[in-house]
């Protein structure tokens, strides 16, 4: 169901609201670079600081600019289920092509309540769901068991992984059935997790570096290893520096950089610290920019 690259995309703001001109520049960049979806809405978009309105507006207008070119892909993730089916309801009217759920933040439900919770919103919905699952963001992990049980529910699809725990991610693959996906949520695991089996990734470096990281997963999927293998490597140093501090800061900073949007984030986001790390993550992008991998 979902393969290939999708951009858990930044939401780019000016004086305090959405910038939906430079949104919609991401937007054609993306498209024209030739990703599988979008992903507004997410972590990386900023949702925990978006009022509800601003989310509903923001996924709505995702689907008519992107105008079934490509997926998109709505985060619709709340810490309360009956939220997050509102959202899901109101994003699949909006014409979305799927749903990244995230595990219940901060109240920290068992694997039970997870059951539940996914289950719930599955009974809703009347598009695919892609499960997330970041405990160092939620605090809960939704183990493979679980994902199992939830895997056999119609609207349940995939799942974006992002424990770091290949072995995890293995037996979530080696357990649920072929047609259940599961894509990368961390950049620099996108080859170690395509070499398991999974199908993708949910990528913060294809909002800058869409073509690359769409080459690497593609080069992979046809067999080039040692093609992937070279892109991969180049963008490595991106992987990691794209979290010297909490997403999103450091990828808004190099956007910016590039001249996408301004470097503007919600609190308690802040700008990108200043200092060795911050001109070394520069320096990194520009040079890559100069051989041509943007």
């Amino acid at each position: 169901m979902f393969q290939g690259v999708y951009t858990a995309v930044i939401t780019p703001f000016r004086n305090g609201k959405i910038d939906y001109e430079s949104y919609f520049k991401i937007l054609e960049n993306q498209i024209s670079s030739g990703v599988a979806g979008v992903v507004p809405c997410g972590t990386t978009g900023e949702s925990p600081t978006l009022s509800y309105e601003e989310h509903k507006e923001l996924v709505q207008k995702t689907v008519q600019f992107v105008n079934r070119r490509i997926q998109v892909i709505a985060g619709t993730g709340a810490n309360s289920t009956e939220e997050a089916i509102d959202l899901s309801e109101r994003a699949c009217k909006d014409g979305v092509d799927g749903l990244l759920s995230v595990n219940p933040y901060y109240n920290k439900p068992t694997q039970e309540g997870l059951y539940q919770h996914f289950a719930k919103i599955a009974e809703r919905v009347d598009k695919p769901i892609m499960l997330y699952n970041i405990p160092g963001r939620t605090g809960v992990n939704l183990l493979p068991e679980t994902v199992l049980r939830l895997s056999k529910l119609p609207r349940i699809a995939s799942i974006k992984e992002a424990t770091g725990d290949l072995g995890q991610m293995a037996k979530v693959i080696s357990i649920t059935d072929p047609n259940f996906h599961l894509l990368s949520g961390d950049d620099n695991l996108t080859l170690p997790v395509l070499s398991i089996g999974g199908k993708g990734v949910v990528s913060v470096v294809s909002n800058l570096f869409p073509r690359a990281c769409v080459d690497m997963v593609s080069l992979y999927m046809r067999g080039d290893l040692a093609a992937s293998q070279k892109i991969y490597y180049k963008l490595l140093p991106v992987f990691i520096n794209a979290f010297i501090e909490t997403n999103p800061i450091p990828i808004k900073a190099a956007m910016s950089w590039f001249g996408y949007c301004e470097n503007e984030l919600r609190l308690p986001m802040t700008q990108l610290s200043s200092g060795t790390a911050a001109d070394s993550f520069r320096k990194i992008v520009f040079d890559l920019r100069e051989e041509g991998i943007v």
